[in-house]
């Protein structure tokens, strides 16, 4: 077991007992990583470090929080739901599905115990394409050699979601399964025609391939990309700005949004405190220092999206700002 439980009295948090808390993110390829990283600067405040009044740390007293490389969306939703992890970033589609039993996890256990702390940022779609594959739209991808990521990972079920919105399945392609880092490497040896990431911009296994100038990004628009915002609430159009990576002008796409998430069992005064943290003010400049998109977390977007309850101890933090919450968001049920 890793540190401490998190189910002690509502007062450890603010002891100088060492509390440790782990962030699932994602592969060092891709936007959790970095992210979670500056989030989990942001909350710690580790048994002697200097007051946040003398322009110490402002994070939670005696917390060690750290950011784990995992798999991504899926595998933290099901690690803190189970308890191998305290929290996770997870993509906003993936946390609902999760909650509700839907979509990849229809017929499985449905993990009713998640909570959200916050909504954090957009995550946008990529379909990353060798410039030499001739891949100009979705539908060039036929019997090309393409990854849609790990079976079972949150990229997979929205690429999935892609294809068949433009007419294909996982048959029309020449099919590879690789995380991020692993695709990235395959496009550099020639291995691999394209491949799907979902996350925010600018990620960097993309911004490698991008300054080799072996890529270019594929567009998703048209009346198929419509569909899908039509279906599901949780894609929006986006568009990834010229010069977010190197030699690649402004792409139309679709996201979604990332989610930090904890167990419902997580204890509400040590939740109260980590979202009191996150959003203290001094703690802005370790955001803003951060990732591209750390910059984008804002309190006032902290709710955005969100389709599963607030945890107790973040509800109140959020009601205690004057932010609005729903009757019944985060009492638990």
């Amino acid at each position: 077991m890793f540190g401490l439980a998190l189910t002690a009295g509502a007062g450890s948090a603010l002891s100088q007992d060492i509390t440790f808390f782990r962030i699932g993110t994602g592969t060092t390829a891709g936007t959790y990583f970095p992210v979670g990283t500056a989030i989990a600067s942001a909350i710690s405040n580790p048994p002697g470090s200097r007051s946040c009044e003398s322009g110490g740390s402002c994070g939670v007293s005696g917390l060690i929080a750290v950011a784990q490389t995992t798999a991504g969306s899926v595998e933290n939703i099901k690690s803190v739901a189970s308890g191998l992890l305290e929290s996770g970033l997870a993509q906003s589609d993936i946390v609902h599905w999760a909650y509700h039993g839907e979509a990849m996890f229809k017929g499985k256990a449905q993990l009713s115990g998640l909570r959200l702390i916050a909504n954090l940022y957009p995550e946008s779609i990529h379909l990353v394409a060798r410039k030499d594959a001739r891949i100009a739209s979705v539908k060039n991808l036929r019997g090309k050699r393409v990854s849609l990521d790990t079976v079972g990972s949150g990229t997979h079920a929205d690429a999935l979601l892609i294809l068949r919105a433009f007419g294909m399945d996982e048959k029309d392609l020449k099919i590879v399964s690789a995380k991020p880092d692993r695709a990235v490497a395959m496009i550099m040896r020639n291995e691999l025609d394209a491949f799907f990431f979902i996350g925010g911009y600018p990620a960097l296994g993309i911004v490698d391939l991008a300054a080799r100038d072996l890529i270019e990004l594929v567009p998703l628009i048209g009346p198929e990309a419509a569909a899908i915002r039509k279906k599901d609430r949780f894609f929006s159009t986006d568009i990834i700005p010229d010069g977010t990576y190197e030699g690649v002008g402004d792409v139309q796409t679709l996201s979604v949004t990332a989610q930090w998430v904890v167990s419902i069992n997580t204890d509400e005064e040590l939740v109260y405190q980590i979202a009191k943290a996150l959003w203290h003010q001094n703690n802005r400049k370790i955001l803003d220092a951060g990732h591209e998109k750390a910059k984008l977390i804002r309190l006032e977007t902290a709710l955005k999206g969100a389709s599963i309850p607030l945890h107790p101890g973040a509800a109140r933090f959020y009601q205690e700002q004057g932010i609005e919450v729903e009757p019944g968001n985060g009492n638990g049920g």
